[in-house]
Parts: structure tokens; sequence; C-alpha cells
């Protein structure tokens, strides 16, 4: 029928996402996300809009999809656990690799350091995951089983855990070493739970 999509949306949105996340917004073209979806360029741009706008539809997947491993990580029986499971998710994302063997690295890091990819509207996204993850892990760490515990207030934790999963990224591009990324979280959750209790 016309002006229905002839493929599977949720397949092509993925691997769309992956080639976004691989190797950024400014080195993908229109034609990259056809080729690799098997979608025809004109199709995508009838169904999608521009690049940008494609973009934003699948960060916003990405988005969910983040947000929802946060909320499994976070949800464990004491804070300082919450935040070890959430940098090792933080780790195993950034170091997960493709069929090429490359890593992937962090598809909003990426993005924000992309200069053709800050715009408002890809910049205003960019922001809405950063406040949500701050804002889950602020909620997490002002439980009570933190309480007493934290070195800093919890808006000033989760600040610091959001700069330095960013860090982390961008040394694991340098580096390739997750072992060093693990030494950061250590050292990371020894810092915020320098109180005993």
């Amino acid at each position: 029928m016309a002006g229905t999509k002839q493929f599977d949306e949720n397949e092509v949105l993925d691997r769309a996402m992956l080639l976004f996340w691989r190797r950024g917004f400014g080195a993908t073209s229109m034609q990259d996300i056809a080729q690799a979806t098997g979608v025809l360029r004109g199709s995508l741009y009838h169904a999608y809009g521009d690049k940008q706008a494609l973009f934003l539809r699948i960060f916003e997947r990405y988005r969910t999809w983040f947000l929802a491993r946060l909320r499994d990580a976070l949800d464990a029986p004491t804070a300082e656990e919450a935040l070890r499971r959430y940098l090792r998710f933080t780790i195993d994302t950034v170091t997960a690799v493709d069929d090429d063997a490359i890593t992937r690295g962090c598809l909003s890091t990426k993005t924000a350091t992309d200069e053709t990819a800050m715009d408002d509207a890809i910049r205003a996204a960019l922001r809405g995951l950063l406040d949500s993850v701050q804002a889950q892990l602020v909620e997490r760490l002002a439980r009570p089983d933190a309480a007493g515990r934290l070195a800093l207030p919890p808006v000033s934790a989760a600040r610091l855990v959001a700069t330095t999963t960013r860090g982390m990224v961008v040394l694991e591009r340098v580096y390739r070493d997750p072992a060093q990324l693990q030494a950061v979280a250590d050292d990371l959750v020894q810092l915020i739970f320098a109180r005993r209790a």
C-alpha cells in the first residue's frame, strides 16, 4: 500500500544505531545507512526525513535502552553495589566489540565530541540523557542505605559519577584497556563511599 513502510522498522533503526554508534554522526551518511540497512536512501528520507531526524529517532531508542539498563544496575541492595554495577555496565558497554573487533565506545559521548552534530536539537537530546542519568543516580544515592556513607552530597556524587564515566569513554578510545577503566571505577567508588558504615 502506498505510504506504508516496506521494511522492518526495528531492524532498520537498530542497524542504523550501530552505524552511528561505531562511526559517529558526522562520518555516517544516509548512503551508509542505506547500505547497512538494505533500504533505499529515498525510502529512508521518506520515512524519517533527513539524517538528523533519523539520528534523533535512533537516539531516543538508545536513551530508552540505556536508562533501562541503568535502572537495572541501580536496583541493588546497597548504594555501593548499585554504583559498582552501573560502572561495570558502563565499562562493558564502551568495550563491547562489533563483528570486526572494533569497540563501539559510547554513542552519547561520541556525538557530544563531534562538532558536526552539535546543533540545538542534538545537544538537547544529549542533555536529556545526561540529566536523566544524573537524576537516577541522585535518587539511588539519596536512599537511606547511603546515608552517612557518602563523602559528598548525592547531587555532587551523581555529577562526579556522570562526569567520570564520560572520561572513562575517552580513556577507552585511547588505551583500549578495560583493566584501566576498572581501576578508575574502583577509585571512584572508594572516593564516593569514603565514610565507612
